[in-house]
């Protein structure tokens, strides 16, 4: 007998039920072609596309494995909270962050670490990445966000 992991229940760091995935639109679902996400390697942290998992490895190339990449959220942006993204030294990380390692193929691991207050916002989001020349870069799915403004990359709750 087969488990399906997709259906079990899993909670937030809250301790409160994780939001459900919502099912993409047929317009969403006919031009979607990135499915597969990883996760970290305990099975925890955000979804990462194979897209985004591609130039995050790339970019963890550039950036040297004494740096870390630091994701949250802080006030601002156009619907009240914007995403954060950036390199940081290891030495940066603090003892209440949450620290998840990615394992991209043929590339070095890396980490992605999380402050407590922002996981509580992104808990459950996918990072994804377009090389399109209009709306290109990386791209926040977030289940969290009851509202998103049209750049992506600010939200409310």
């Amino acid at each position: 007998m087969s488990t399906d992991l997709a259906t079990e229940p899993t909670t937030a760091p809250n301790g409160q039920p994780a939001p459900a995935p919502s099912a993409p639109s047929s317009a969403q679902a006919s031009t979607d072609q990135t499915v597969a996400a990883h996760t970290a390697r305990d099975g925890k942290g955000i979804l990462i596309s194979e897209p985004a998992m591609r130039q995050l490895a790339a970019l963890v190339r550039q950036e040297g494995t004494e740096k870390v990449l630091r994701v949250g959220v802080r006030s601002g942006g156009c619907s009240g909270m914007s995403y954060t993204m950036d390199f940081v030294e290891a030495s940066e990380i603090r003892d209440d962050d949450e620290c998840y390692v990615y394992e991209p193929a043929g590339s070095p691991s890396f980490q992605v670490v999380c402050d407590p207050k922002s996981l509580l916002y992104i808990y459950g989001m996918q990072l994804d990445f377009s090389s399109a020349l209009i709306g290109g870069g990386f791209n926040f799915s977030n289940p969290n966000a009851t509202q998103t403004c049209g750049c992506g990359s600010s939200f409310a709750v």
